[in-house]
């Protein structure tokens, strides 16, 4: 009897089979071929992970989750379900929901600059390396009426170093608190055209970046200094403190007598150009200015006026006109002279000839 009822119930069994999918082929049918072509790509995207796990366990990443999640919008998901679990997969639809909702209600904050200032601050930053985001702020602001915070403009400028979070706060206390009260003071070197050594002496208001005084001298005595604080200081200076390196100018003499003024002395820490910030970056300009200056005159002289053997030899702008001759071979004109122009301080010289005045 046995032998008889189980293949019997294994012909039963195929039937069912058989006809489950004939139903199914038929369903699909009927069904739209996008829904189909869906459920196509949500079967692929499951055996591809099963095959992945296969290979190398790991965890679904955040693609998997997205293009499974959306896949399960445009077909019937529950059927082709296979390696997930439906509480899973309706898991990460919420999450995707979430994080939708939560970057479309995040605060939009101040508008956006408009292109042109954009490029404008760019090109300012650009054109001006030593620039911070304050100084172009300040400059939009002075020259050009266009208020924008300094955070603002930080936004746009790129490459460029964050700002240092190792000041001493206590000093910078010291010095916002007592700024219209400070004076600032330092000497520098420069070198002359005949290689002399000058020291230069530049003192400045803290609060208001007023230069008070500048002198140049050879030898910075003790007196001399001393002098150049009388020159710019009075009875109804507002100076109650003077801040200047350790330079050996500024003498317990110095100190001394700029005690009896009145005032008190503030000598920054060793090794610390930072503590006097202000005077510093004006000795920078300083010297700016003065290497632009001579980069000028020397470029002038270079082009216009300085014989260069590559060229035979020649000058690169040499005139169009050449010089006058002269019936003697080392003679010159009658009507004309030598003239001499003096480059980079007597340095270099240019030769030229002259009309003699009638």
């Amino acid at each position: 009897m046995q032998s008889v009822i189980r293949p019997l119930i294994k012909y039963l069994t195929t039937l069912q089979i058989i006809a489950f999918d004939v139903l199914r082929l038929a369903f699909g049918v009927v069904r739209s071929h996008f829904a189909l072509v869906a459920e196509n790509l949500f079967l692929r995207k499951q055996l591809a992970l099963f095959q992945e796990r296969n290979q190398k366990h790991r965890r679904t990443s955040a693609t998997d989750r997205f293009v499974l999640a959306q896949l399960a919008h445009l077909c019937d998901w529950r059927p082709a379900l296979v390696i997930v679990k439906p509480a899973t997969l309706i898991g990460w639809h919420r999450a995707a929901f979430r994080r939708f909702w939560r970057w479309k209600s995040r605060p939009l904050g101040r508008p956006c600059l408009p292109g042109g200032l954009k490029l404008l601050i760019r090109s300012m930053a650009s054109e001006n390396p030593t620039w911070g985001q304050e100084r172009i702020a300040d400059e939009l602001l002075l020259k050009l009426g266009i208020r924008v915070s300094p955070r603002t403009v930080a936004r746009y400028l790129k490459h460029r170093p964050a700002p240092s979070a190792s000041k001493d706060q206590r000093w910078a206390t010291f010095l916002r608190n007592h700024a219209e009260a400070i004076v600032a003071c330092d000497f520098f070197v420069s070198m002359t055209a005949r290689f002399r050594i000058l020291y230069v002496f530049v003192a400045m208001e803290h609060g208001s970046r007023r230069l008070l005084h500048i002198g140049v001298t050879e030898h910075p005595t003790a007196a001399w200094t001393v002098q150049q604080f009388r020159e710019f200081m009075d009875e109804q200076s507002r100076c109650r403190f003077v801040i200047h390196d350790r330079h050996t100018a500024f003498s317990a003499e110095v100190d001394a007598a700029l005690g009896s003024f009145g005032v008190h002395i503030v000598r920054t820490p060793v090794h610390s150009p930072t503590a006097n910030a202000f005077c510093e970056r004006l000795i920078g300009s300083i010297r700016e200015r003065h290497v632009r200056k001579i980069l000028r005159e020397w470029a002038a002289h270079y082009n216009f006026g300085r014989p260069h053997k590559a060229l035979g030899p020649g000058i690169p702008a040499a005139p169009c006109s050449q010089p006058p001759t002269s019936e003697r071979r080392y003679g010159i004109p009658s009507e004309f002279r030598i003239g001499v122009r003096p480059v980079l301080g007597g340095l270099h010289h240019e030769y030229s000839l002259e009309r003699r005045a009638a």
